[in-house]
């Protein structure tokens, strides 16, 4: 496709046709335009609320007030609340801190895989008996 018939299939689905868009060049044009659809606007098997929400967490964990405006505009579009948007915030805080402790400990991975099994597995048996 040439450049203006990608930024008319833009137009189409956006509206406008943003300037993050127009930087690209023309060998990377139709490429990225067809990724960022698929990415961002295509039913997958997350729908595409919770991906949004995931969107919100990594763009808080990378500290991209670009991702982070998008993703939660975005989110939004799709349905989620102020207090899902949060959740998902305070979910990826707990993990990056997490992540940082146990890193930062240098703990054994193979004893954390085997405690996180018998973690998983409790909590099954739990479910099995309460149900």
């Amino acid at each position: 496709m040439t450049r203006n018939e990608v930024y008319n299939e833009i137009k189409q689905t956006l509206g406008i046709v943003p300037e993050f868009i127009q930087q690209l060049s023309d060998e990377t044009l139709e490429l990225e335009w067809k990724l960022f659809v698929a990415s961002q606007f295509t039913e997958g098997a997350i729908p595409n609320k919770y991906r949004e929400l995931i969107g919100v967490a990594v763009a808080a964990i990378m500290h991209c007030k670009y991702c982070s405006y998008f993703h939660v505009a975005a989110a939004k579009l799709n349905g989620a609340t102020d207090a899902e948007i949060e959740d998902a915030v305070h979910f990826a805080k707990s993990g990056a801190g997490w992540s940082t402790y146990i890193n930062g400990l240098q703990l054994d991975f193979n004893q954390f895989k085997s405690e996180v099994d018998a973690i998983c597995n409790h909590i099954k048996s739990q479910a099995s008996a309460a149900a």
